[in-house]
């Protein structure tokens, strides 16, 4: 099949999944306006009464690990800070509108939202640690997302995806998304940011999921989010926290590090800090399903 063919197959069936909900739309429409207030989050999300009970319900998980129950929003975003009460709204929006699978290729759903949960965590440390907390929300989803083309090829092109599996597993001497490029044309950088355009997610999280796996990033792409990404990725494998289907583990290379100023300090404080949010992790994602 051509590149573009699949392409197109491949946006057609996008506009099947249903949109995002709309206080999702919402949220993200107030994200990039200085003025918005903690109180503005709170009237916005109030209104959905099932986004509000994951929240809280993610907020009470062992990822946080708070000593006392939290049982009202209002409560929640003083203890975590609206701009992360805003990240999770969107990433529990985001996860529920993806259709639960019937995992037919032999491909865990499960163990690559473990997976991208902990990269998300890691760019979220990453951005803490450099300067960056400004930037922790978004940098936290497009790690969290990073994967979800996979997600794409495995509930709508499960044949095509099933074959890269398989050719996967006989030479391990290339990463996955270079399997993906040989078999069906495209990787699932490219598949997941098409789905995030669709859905309308800021430049920045869309253009760090399409480039992650580039090896020439053009100027006006954030290349350093992209390192970021990168590194996330590597410490995650290295730990081994969930499973995205790669045999070939991806190295950390000193031009991501150069590229996004972490330092080999920060890099070893963040796959430490990771490496304790291990059993936190599962909590995060049971409580968001």
């Amino acid at each position: 099949m051509e590149k573009n063919d699949f392409r197109s197959k491949i946006y057609a069936k996008i506009d099947e999944l249903p949109s995002l909900p709309t206080v999702i739309h919402q949220i993200m429409s107030v994200m990039e306006d200085p003025r918005t207030s903690a109180q503005d989050i709170r009237d916005i999300i109030a209104h959905d009464a099932p986004l509000t009970a994951k929240i809280l319900k993610v907020a009470n998980s062992a990822y946080y690990g708070f000593p006392h129950e939290i049982s009202e929003l209002e409560r929640a975003i003083a203890l975590l800070g609206f701009n992360m009460v805003k990240t999770l709204a969107i990433s529990v929006g985001i996860i529920n509108s993806m259709p639960n699978t019937t995992e037919q290729t032999g491909f865990s759903v499960q163990q690559l939202w473990i997976h991208s949960l902990a990269v998300g965590t890691g760019m979220k440390m990453f951005a803490e640690k450099g300067n960056r907390r400004e930037d922790a929300g978004s940098l936290f989803i497009s790690g969290l997302l990073h994967d979800i083309g996979k997600m794409v090829l495995n509930l709508f092109f499960p044949d095509h995806f099933a074959r890269v599996l398989k050719n996967n597993e006989k030479d391990e001497g290339l990463f996955f998304y270079q399997k993906e490029r040989e078999t069906i044309g495209v990787d699932h950088g490219e598949i997941g940011a098409m789905l995030l355009e669709r859905w309308k997610l800021p430049y920045d999280i869309t253009d760090t999921v399409a480039f992650h796996h580039k090896p020439n990033i053009p100027e006006h792409i954030n290349g350093s989010n992209v390192s970021i990404l990168r590194l996330a990725d590597a410490i995650s494998y290295e730990l081994d926290m969930g499973d995205s289907a790669s045999t070939c583990l991806p190295p950390t290379e000193e031009a991501d590090m150069e590229q996004s100023g972490i330092n080999s300090a920060i890099l070893e404080e963040v796959k430490q800090g990771l490496d304790e949010k291990r059993e936190g992790l599962i909590a995060f994602f049971e409580a968001m399903m």
